[in-house]
């Protein structure tokens, strides 16, 4: 086991020579064994053209009287974002109005810019502040533009490359956080102060509003300018599940929100909107409650309540039309749609739409300082996107149809349970050929379990055509430390109690060999970021239950990840590596540390992007050394760019997923008395 005499510590300089040098060697070995299989060049190309499909659903986003888009396909690597009206989007072809060429931009100044959103000035939406990362960091530049005239604005608010948090107050105001300098960003990396920043002033002569500490995660502020309900907010995130909240009033006093410090709360009109995490006047965790704004600042504390959980239906999410609440919940992970409208003797609710069996629905936007309208999509494993166009009171109609991405034909979507090692039932879906006729094949298994992250049933076009398409079933697994049952489902696996994600994971492994489903042999597992984790911990404490397994953008050192860029904001969810008592069960978690020769393990495959300034690279480029070293059988690639995403255009994406279907159908074997799926 690794001590303190850490002998891969030089993995960790991101871009040093020799560190590259070793990257390229392993980047070298992966190509070699998986580039070379007669069908790696297939499935690269068949991923690429359902990535570039022409006849994919352009998501929008309503600001004012035009419908916003971001769009990537093999003409436009890097993307444009542009924008159309309403009537144009109903057509089959909208006509749109491109508003910046992200690949034009690139080729005039030298860059592989890659899009990372905009903020757009409330409520002209004349101005937008443009957020441009270099090959994929979360580190983003930000620059002024002017819609209109589709250009930059010069002489406009600009920000170099750091950790920004900006937006607008007013025409000639933002309130920014930024890397001012020593002692302006957190020990997480990520913006410690607040300031108030007029147009035409020096960047580092903006206002000072508010001042986190040096521990906290970050420091934010932000204004509403809704008419009639204009107000500003500061908030200080102490860690990644407790905050403060504060109403900054014109005479520049701070006035604390006060509900509990691990719930969300913002304002909405004449609302104050809490969503609980923990039991809070007489409401359990989970809760969704409504407040008068100004009744609850003067110590009314008489909640509305708008959902309350039980022990199999959690909510999913929320969002406002001009007169309504639209509502989305999921019980069993299945989800359901209601429409609140408020009344002066409380709230009504009704459903919106009955939602397919295993499928999920998501409002994708509203418009709520103007109508009730709304867009809903609907997708499910098997059931490519619907995007429904409707205002509530009015029938819904079918605006846009999603193609399907891969042949369906003989494939059935299930929702099994799986008891974990402290009797608790977990939830999983098998998508692919009916097992009780087809017997065990060749079985992925993909997890998280982590940060409060649901996983909700979801249209793949990528894992049809790589995997389903090919013969092969694809589970899964909703394990704790998502929000699949609400806060609790979360924190059952927060610190000490990760195991118990870990079980529920091994849990449905072994659920799915009983069912007949798959075997050992022909069991794979993925998972990415917190779900390499995850990863980790399956080979190291259950190395006979798979076959092989991919870990991406992974985390895997649990003893140094507070140190590594912004892992110290993560301390919430694992344990702080520097508590004596936490360390303990840390190092116990720690794949990287408790890796040893001899062990069965199955062959492993880390991929990992030299980007990525969220999770280390090192993570991956450590393990994947110590795993060579004790003789195991791994594979390492690294792509140079991508960020955390692991790749920042069509091309990337597809190749990267190639790897990893390519290395699963290499080593998922099937039994004696089967064959490989072509």
């Amino acid at each position: 086991m690794i001590g303190d005499d850490d002998a891969y510590l030089w993995l960790e300089d991101v871009e040093g020579e020799a560190t590259l040098a070793w990257v390229g060697e392993r980047n070298a070995e992966t190509r070699a064994a998986l580039t070379s299989d007669p069908v790696f060049a297939a499935l690269r190309d068949g991923l690429r053209e359902v990535l570039d499909a022409s006849d994919r659903i352009p998501y929008i986003a309503r600001y004012g009287g035009f419908l916003y888009n971001f769009w990537q396909d093999a003409d436009r690597p890097q993307g444009v974002w542009r924008r159309t009206t309403l009537e144009r989007y109903r057509k089959d072809v909208p006509l749109w109005e491109v508003l910046l060429d992200v690949d034009a931009l690139a080729v005039a100044e030298g860059e592989k810019w890659v899009w990372a959103g905009a903020h757009l000035r409330y409520p002209g939406y004349g101005r937008a502040l443009v957020r441009l990362s270099r090959d994929g960091s979360d580190a983003v530049v930000v620059r002024e533009f002017d819609l209109d005239a589709r250009a930059f604005v010069a002489g406009g608010f600009e920000v170099g490359q750091a950790k920004t948090q900006i937006g607008w107050i007013d025409a000639d105001h933002v309130f920014i956080g930024t890397d001012f300098g020593p002692g302006s960003l957190t020990a997480s990396g990520y913006p410690r102060t607040v300031r108030r920043w007029r147009r035409g002033t020096p960047l580092e002569e903006a206002e000072l509003v508010f001042e986190a500490e040096v521990g906290d995660v970050s420091a934010s502020g932000w204004h509403d300018a809704t008419p009639g309900f204009e107000r500003s907010f500061l908030s200080r995130a102490r860690d990644l599940y407790r905050s403060e909240m504060f109403w900054l009033a014109e005479d520049g006093r701070r006035v604390r929100i006060d509900v509990p410090d691990d719930a969300s709360a913002y304002a909405y009109r004449r609302y104050l909107v809490v969503t609980t995490k923990s039991c809070w006047l007489g409401h359990p965790a989970g809760s969704l409650l409504a407040f008068g704004f100004d009744a609850f600042l003067a110590g009314d504390r008489t909640a509305q309540v708008l959902f309350t959980p039980d022990a199999r239906t959690a909510l999913a999410g929320h969002c406002w039309t001009r007169h309504h609440l639209i509502l989305q919940t999921m019980r069993d992970v299945a989800t359901r749609i209601e429409v609140l409208t408020p009344h002066d003797e409380g709230w009504s609710r009704r459903e919106l739409a009955e939602v397919p069996p295993l499928s999920a629905a998501t409002i994708v936007d509203t418009d709520p300082d103007h109508s009730d309208e709304y867009f809903l999509d609907v997708d499910g494993y098997l059931s490519p996107s619907t995007l429904y166009y409707g205002h509530l009171g009015a029938e819904m109609e079918v605006i846009k149809r999603a193609p399907a991405g891969f042949e369906a034909a003989g494939l059935c979507v299930e929702r099994f349970f799986a008891t974990s090692a402290d009797g608790t039932r977990v939830p999983y879906f098998v998508v692919g050929p009916d097992h009780r006729a087809a017997g065990p094949g060749p079985t992925l298994l993909y997890g998280y379990g982590g940060f409060e992250y649901s996983l909700t049933p979801y249209y793949s076009p990528i894992t049809g055509r790589a995997w389903l398409e090919r013969g092969g079933t694809y589970v899964v697994a909703n394990i704790r430390g998502g929000a699949e049952y609400g806060p609790a489902w979360h924190q059952a696996a927060l610190g000490e109690n990760r195991v118990r994600s870990f079980e529920d994971f091994a849990a449905v492994a072994a659920d799915l060999v009983a069912r007949g489903i798959t075997t050992p042999a022909q069991l794979g597992a993925a998972g990415a970021s917190n779900g390499g984790l995850l990863m980790g911990a399956m080979l190291v404490r259950h190395p006979r239950l798979f076959g092989a397994i991919v870990a991406e953008v992974p985390m895997l050192d649990m003893l140094r990840f507070h140190r590594l860029l912004a892992g110290a904001s993560w301390t919430a969810e694992y344990g702080n590596p520097d508590s004596e008592t936490d360390r303990t069960h840390l190092q116990a978690i720690s794949p990287y540390h408790n890796l040893t020769a001899g062990q069965p393990y199955p062959p492993v495959l880390l991929m990992t992007s030299t980007r990525d300034d969220r999770v280390h690279p090192a993570h991956a480029r450590k393990t994947a050394a110590r795993l060579r070293e004790l003789g195991h059988q791994v594979l390492l690639h690294e792509n140079t760019g991508g960020g955390h995403a692991g790749a920042s255009d069509n091309e990337q994406t597809a190749f990267n997923h190639a790897l990893v279907y390519t290395f699963l159908r290499q080593n998922l074997h099937t039994d004696d008395s089967a064959t490989p799926a072509p």
